[in-house]
């Protein structure tokens, strides 16, 4: 058996499965082929789930690894461009309206601790959720197994063990119908379904933020926005890991109700749907971090736009030094910096200028007094409370901890072809 284990005709198995309309016994059938003369063990004692779900939970597991890893990168990536940008000041927006500076470099952190989130979900999944399914028998009983080894318990259970750490897994789930709990499917799916919507939030943040000509994903020099409007830099990267992600958070729920009909100690109301939501939420989130990745490592930011609006959050600071200095009546010096700051908004929203606040000020002699001190009263970073510390103390104290346990699996970039 060991010699022809990896001698499977799948042609044979396909004809057997039609015939026999049973996926397993198909190729119980086809393997008896190869080595007749086990074919009088081959299967004894076991069920269909003994082969399909011990399958299944070392593929998930391998599969939640590689996740992981591909995880770690894009916060790795993302870390990176925290660091770079903690003291880039942006215009911070509730309701999509301004609303107070903060730095890109936080922003970035906001979306890392989601991830981080995610991180430890996964790593929860792997190491201490799923176990093995391992010998259990038609219904669970193990009465199979305790018949071959003719009323010794202590083998049955020694059966289970060797099984379990033959395949990898340190636990074994002590109690199953004829299949592993169909929770654990929800689990897994629910866990990457929260990844989907750290994602999506992600990604649709840099999507608004390409819309406001902040920051852009990566653009290839020959690459076509659309085959009617030449100029167009769409970020199609985000949007189509947008798109698989709200397949993601949808096909939680395709697990929860499948474990929901799950009769007694099995129904078949499982076996169509499982094998087509748990493959495909796993590629969906794999496709879903390639993106990701590949977007935060070309990230490009623009930041004489990020500063359009910013002066406009610090004239308050110019009324009330006026008016401390007893340069100015309070009422005339608002209507003052009220016609300044119009006329500074239409250039930059109506003629696509630079937002020329400042030189207004100066070359009013309304504003002498101040003059020297526009520049300082005006700057941004006056108004970002801790933002770049909190920076430096996240990625220190949550994010590298994280980071340095992935070490010797961080460097592959990430490669998106369309």
């Amino acid at each position: 058996m060991r010699l022809n284990r990896d001698h499977i005709d799948f042609e044979v198995a396909a004809a057997e499965e039609k015939a026999r309309r049973h996926d397993v016994m198909a190729h119980v059938y086809t393997f008896a082929v190869v080595c007749p003369k086990a074919s009088p063990i081959i299967h004894l004692g076991a069920t269909s789930c003994f082969v399909g779900d011990n399958a299944d939970l070392i593929v998930l597991r391998d599969a939640l690894g590689i996740l992981t890893v591909k995880l770690g990168r894009c916060i790795d990536r993302l870390a990176k461009q925290a660091f770079f940008h903690k003291d880039l000041v942006c215009l911070g927006r509730t309701h999509l309206q301004p609303a107070q500076p903060t730095t890109l470099g936080r922003r970035i952190c906001m979306w890392i601790q989601e991830l981080l989130m995610d991180l430890d979900n996964l790593e929860r999944l792997r190491h201490h959720t799923i176990r093995f399914r391992g010998a259990k028998g038609a219904v669970g009983t193990q009465a199979s197994f305790l018949d071959l080894f003719h009323g010794d318990h202590g083998k049955v259970l020694k059966l289970d063990q060797l099984l379990a750490a033959k395949a990898g897994f340190q636990r074994i789930w002590q109690v199953t119908g004829q299949t592993y709990p169909r929770k654990l499917d929800t689990e897994i799916v629910n866990v990457l379904s929260s990844l989907g919507a750290s994602i999506h939030k992600i990604c649709t943040d840099i999507r608004l933020l390409a819309s406001f000509k902040e920051v852009e994903e990566p653009f290839e020099t020959a690459q076509i926005g659309s085959s009617a409007m030449p100029y167009k830099r769409n970020p199609i990267r985000s949007e189509r890991a947008c798109a698989l992600a709200r397949y993601l958070m949808h096909a939680s729920a395709s697990c929860t109700t499948t474990g929901a009909v799950q009769w007694l100690e099995r129904s078949l109301d499982d076996s169509a749907l499982r094998r087509i939501v748990l493959s495909e939420a796993c590629l969906a989130a794999d496709a879903c971090l390639s993106l990701l990745q590949n977007v935060a490592e070309g990230l490009t930011v623009i930041e004489s736009n990020l500063a359009a609006e910013l002066p406009f959050l610090a004239v308050e600071q110019v009324l009330v030094t006026m008016v401390s200095k007893g340069a100015a009546n309070r009422q005339e010096c608002h209507e003052r910096i009220r016609q300044h700051s119009q006329a500074a908004a239409a250039e930059v929203k109506l003629k696509g200028r630079p937002n020329d606040l400042v030189d207004r000020l100066k070359g009013d002699p309304y504003f002498a007094p101040i003059h020297d001190m526009l520049k300082e009263l005006l700057d941004p970073r006056k108004f970002i409370g801790r933002a770049v510390e909190q920076v430096q103390e996240f990625l220190e104290s949550e994010v590298d901890p994280e980071i340095r346990r992935y070490q010797g699996n961080l460097e592959a970039s990430s490669t998106v072809e369309v």
